[in-house]
């Protein structure tokens, strides 16, 4: 998210070029957490914008909850979140972990070890 309303701030101040090319100097970035707040229609716009300038040019790691067919969820449209899950993974390695919460788990040692 604070990804996205940097893309805002930049549109509104009419940087956005200057905002994304410098992103396009790192070799890779990782997006944690993706989905748990929705965008406005122009912020899903501007990311979809931002993903796809890096398409093909530089490395995206993107974690999420989420299954790939709840991403409309977040982007609010059926057909910009398939062109965008088009190029995100093309060429992509996908890891799917299922599996208890490591926090959760630390929280669990945690009560058992009386450090609570």
């Amino acid at each position: 998210s604070e990804l996205v309303e940097e893309l805002l701030i930049a549109k509104e101040e009419h940087k956005l070029g200057a905002f994304e090319k410098k992103w396009l100097k790192y070799d890779v970035i990782i997006v944690d957490e993706l989905g748990y707040i929705p965008f406005s229609k122009t912020g899903a716009e501007l990311l979809f914008q931002f993903f796809s300038n890096r398409y093909e040019r530089a490395s995206v790691i993107i974690t999420t909850n989420l299954e790939f067919v709840e991403w409309t969820n977040i982007f609010g449209d059926e057909k910009m979140t398939a062109a965008l899950l088009d190029r995100l993974t093309h060429r992509s390695h996908i890891l799917l972990l299922n599996g208890e919460s490591y926090r959760f788990r630390q929280s669990m040692k945690q009560r058992e070890n009386g450090e609570w």
